[in-house]
């Protein structure tokens, strides 16, 4: 019963039906929230900007607000520190970025505070948000809530930590090659990486348009705790804001599809070799959506391995193009490194080539496409392996393979435009300590509500990873 448990432990959807209802104050769930935050966050270093002076004046004042009370009433939520938030820094993890203040909110921001949610706090990233694991030169590192055994994850790592922590029911982030995923995967938290043009996106700070595949593998996220949170969030997430003109204006619920909905079950590897807990982690997830009516079969998607390593060497292609000098001019010595370990294990393509391959991104989606019209849902491995220590992709080459090699089911998903979620189904008992293993669920174009419909019912046979954490 929601009664018997503190209030930070309490559900987005938990909060939002108590302070709609008159039971729950705004103010009562925020204070909660920061009492929390105050409390876990000087050993997380997740929350790098502390918004509590702000949080509860907004609370005072939804409180005594007589407008209507929006879906996300009271919600206390946190935002990664690269997306603007009017009058805060949009940083980004880089020192050089640290005082590029925010003229106004993105529109994740806009869209979460009209929904009525609380902001408490900004999360940390990896510099440029470009690594699977969270520790900058401008705020340092972040810790997992299950222990230093475990890297938090990337980039959306410091999200990530908070919400499993309890910091806030919900937790903003968002993915270009993975960023939702990894830390979702790492903390134990459920996501869904929206597809492409699903959520306006624009920095109102950002001096020049991002680059092409940018534009189209990056979007914006939530990361919760349980499934529910995401049917409950997602819909004022993907509200229209004219300043992004790609936005694609759709309902959150689709078209209910007929018969029991099939979903492709893939062990697939690309020869990096499938630890056993995470074989376990995929047979649980397949076994509860078998168990809650889905149709389950063993089938592999097509062109899986070719659209992962292609779609990753043209992003690092237009990232060398386009943020190269950027990086070295503001980077630090690791991140240098690390960057020239990626171009190793993913060569950029360059000139006619990268455009070329830019063009042949089509022929990957439509082969997808055709294949999503026959299994709406696709259920894979995330990473291959248990997640890796913190500050693995500074370990050289190798440490950059294990981080982002065996994630390439991630970049499927991004170089598709594919919605994607990702669950914890079993919680591995390692010599190291115990962490939660996520598996990757995808599925049609604009569909991502089937996907959670699918991590709801994983969840009504395997209860989500805060219980286990939070030992309850």
């Amino acid at each position: 019963m929601t009664d018997s448990k503190p209030l930070w432990q309490w559900d987005a959807q938990e909060i939002a039906s108590a302070t709609r209802a008159g039971k729950l104050s705004a103010v009562e769930a925020t204070e909660a929230a920061i009492a929390r935050m105050e409390e876990v966050n000087p050993a997380l270093n997740a929350v790098v900007e502390n918004l509590a002076a702000e949080a509860r004046a907004e609370a005072a004042a939804l409180d005594k607000s007589g407008a209507p009370k929006g879906p996300l009433h009271g919600v206390p939520v946190t935002i990664k520190i690269n997306v603007d938030q009017k009058g805060h820094a949009t940083s980004n993890g880089v020192p050089a970025f640290k005082d590029v203040i925010a003229p106004e909110d993105a529109p994740v921001v806009r869209n979460l505070k009209q929904a009525g949610a609380i902001v408490i706090g900004r999360t940390n990233t990896p510099e440029f948000s470009f690594r699977a694991d969270t520790d900058n030169p401008l705020y340092g590192r972040t810790y997992n809530p299950w222990g230093r055994h475990l890297s938090a994850g990337g980039s959306s790592g410091g999200a990530g930590a908070a919400v499993m922590a309890g910091i806030g029911a919900l937790a903003h982030g968002n993915d270009i090659g993975g960023s939702l995923r990894f830390p979702a995967s790492a903390n134990g938290a459920v996501t869904v990486k929206p597809g492409l043009g699903r959520v306006a996106a624009f920095n109102p700070s950002q001096r020049a348009e991002r680059g092409f595949l940018a534009q189209s593998m990056s979007v914006q996220g939530l990361i919760a705790r349980r499934a529910a949170d995401l049917h409950l969030s997602m819909p004022s997430l993907i509200a229209a804001d004219a300043r992004d003109p790609f936005h694609v204006p759709l309902p959150w619920r689709g078209e209910a599809i007929e018969g029991p909905i099939r979903v492709a079950f893939t062990r697939d590897d690309f020869g990096f070799g499938l630890h056993p807990d995470v074989a376990t982690a995929l047979d649980k997830a397949a076994s509860a959506l078998d168990n809650a009516g889905y149709a389950v079969e063993e089938v592999e998607p097509p062109l899986a391995y070719e659209t992962g390593k292609n779609g990753y060497r043209a992003l690092m292609g237009e990232v060398e193009a386009l943020m190269g000098e950027d990086i070295l001019a503001h980077g630090s010595d690791d991140l240098k490194a690390i960057f020239e370990n990626y171009y190793t294990e993913y060569p950029p393509f360059k000139g006619t080539e990268q455009l070329s391959m830019v063009a042949k991104r089509t022929h990957y989606a439509r082969e997808w496409s055709m294949f999503l019209e026959d299994y709406p849902l696709v259920l894979t491995p995330f990473m291959f392996a248990p997640f890796f220590t913190s500050g693995r992709d500074t370990e050289g080459l190798e440490g950059v393979r294990e981080v982002l090699g065996k994630g390439l089911w991630s970049f499927v998903m991004n170089f598709t435009g594919l919605p994607a979620g990702n669950i914890p189904t079993h919680i591995a008992e390692l010599p190291s300590g115990p962490q939660p293993i996520g598996v990757q669920i995808a599925g049609r174009r604009w569909r991502e509500d089937l996907i959670v419909d699918a991590m709801a019912a994983i969840e009504g046979e395997i209860p989500p990873a805060c219980t286990r954490l939070w030992g309850i």
